[in-house]
């Protein structure tokens, strides 16, 4: 790997990105897209839900077809570039513009209810946005995307090969992966001393009345609700069986009424604050906990357990080129440098979340001092994409009474 920033150089808390993309459900996120899919678009191949066993090739926009090969970014020009805040690294952009002579305006927003809908309005003229695959088919139906043309991206061999054909976008037509992340648990060693791997059942922990007070989960439905059912056996973790979700009520009011968990996003803070021990955690979080603990405390007492088996929770973030704006030949440009190993190296440094790149290994990433060897469990391999359970997007029914569990979960809390 080449020159880095590092991850001494990160500035700034990191918004829980994941948290906010998937809560927003429950207050309507995605209303406008739906709207402009039923409007805009007859292909009822482009409401598909995508999943692993349900791959899907979505058709290619006629209105915004892809752009010809052989240009270059035009200098003096403005790359608009819609995300989440400290979702990117501040170096790895000012090379970029350094390098190709454009500007780029970063634009950020709360959560993805508002940002879909500023997107849906075409008005904004943003070149690059970095949704979850969730919510493609909504871009894709509202012909809200510009298909992208290959020949820009010549740093696509440097992923991992389980991206070269993705399920959630078969050929590669809209999207290139971004970032990638688990789903496990964190601890202090200092705050809970026994070995949680050594559990047969480590999500228990969680149920464990010694914790009591003393413990997190996210406040994310489905991801504290895959938990639930991880816990349970139940590997499809989008399952719509009402059995299955009366299932994950009972045991969800039972952690609420017995173990008074803190229910938040921000336990890559807290947790090295010392306010708890134990917490439900996203990978990349459990990267960041080293740079947010006191002085004082070694970063020897954390850990991060996800499972060794690689059947647990795992997911990816994407970047996509909207048709709204002007600048599609800059974001192509954009989009092949989050795929270079220097660059994504910046970037990682940066926001603590993975790149899916082959040089990302878990020995590699400790020899080059992104995170300590207690921590390398919170490095995610290729091989976790091939057995894990991502979260998909739901039909709409089992949408509504996930969420009408969840309510019932926080309002008791």
């Amino acid at each position: 790997m080449g020159a880095r920033s590092g991850p001494a150089s990160r500035r700034g808390p990191l918004l829980a990105r994941r948290a906010l993309l998937r809560g927003a459900a429950a207050a309507g996120v995605g209303i406008p897209l739906l709207a402009a899919c039923d409007q805009q678009s007859s292909s009822t191949r482009a409401l598909e839900i995508p999943s692993p066993d349900n791959p899907v090739t979505w058709p290619l926009s006629e209105a915004n077809p892809a752009i010809e090969s052989g240009l270059t970014p035009e200098r003096g020009s403005t790359l608009r570039i819609y995300n989440y805040a400290d979702y990117l690294s501040p170096r790895m952009m000012k090379d970029f513009e350094a390098e190709h002579g454009v500007n780029i305006q970063l634009t950020t927003f709360n959560d993805a209810d508002e940002a879909l809908t500023k997107i849906a309005s075409k008005k904004l003229g943003f070149d690059l946005y970095f949704p979850s695959y969730d919510s493609l088919g909504k871009l894709v139906g509202a012909d809200l995307l510009r298909p992208l043309n290959g020949d820009y991206l010549t740093n696509r061999p440097n992923l991992w090969r389980s991206f070269d054909d993705p399920w959630y976008d078969q050929g590669n037509r809209y999207t290139i992966p971004y970032t990638i992340y688990s789903v496990g648990i964190g601890w202090r060693t200092d705050m809970v001393s026994e070995d949680i791997p050594a559990r047969d059942n480590p999500y228990d922990v969680f149920w464990d009345t010694q914790y009591a007070g003393n413990m997190a989960i996210l406040d994310d439905w489905h991801t504290a609700m895959a938990m639930v059912m991880l816990r349970n056996g139940i590997e499809d973790i989008n399952t719509t069986d009402p059995d299955d979700m009366e299932l994950v009520r009972t045991q969800l009011l039972e952690i609420r009424d017995t173990m008074k968990p803190r229910v938040t996003i921000s336990m890559y803070t807290e947790l090295p604050a010392g306010q708890y021990g134990l917490s439900q955690m996203w990978s990349g979080d459990a990267i960041n906990l080293p740079y947010y603990l006191p002085k004082s405390d070694s970063t020897d007492i954390l850990r991060y357990w996800f499972p060794p088996d690689g059947k647990g929770e795992v997911d990816n973030d994407l970047c996509v080129c909207l048709a709204q704006g002007d600048n599609p030949v800059a974001a192509h440009f954009f989009m092949n440098a989050l795929l270079d190993k220097t660059e994504a190296g910046k970037n990682f440094g940066f926001t603590g979340y993975q790149p899916p790149l082959k040089q990302f290994t878990p020995d590699n990433l400790v020899a080059q001092g992104y995170l300590p060897q207690n921590l390398s469990t919170a490095i995610v391999k290729e091989s976790d994409f091939e057995v894990g359970f991502p979260l998909l997007q739901v039909p709409a029914e089992a949408d509504a009474e996930y969420h009408r569990i969840w309510q019932e979960f926080k309002a008791g809390g």
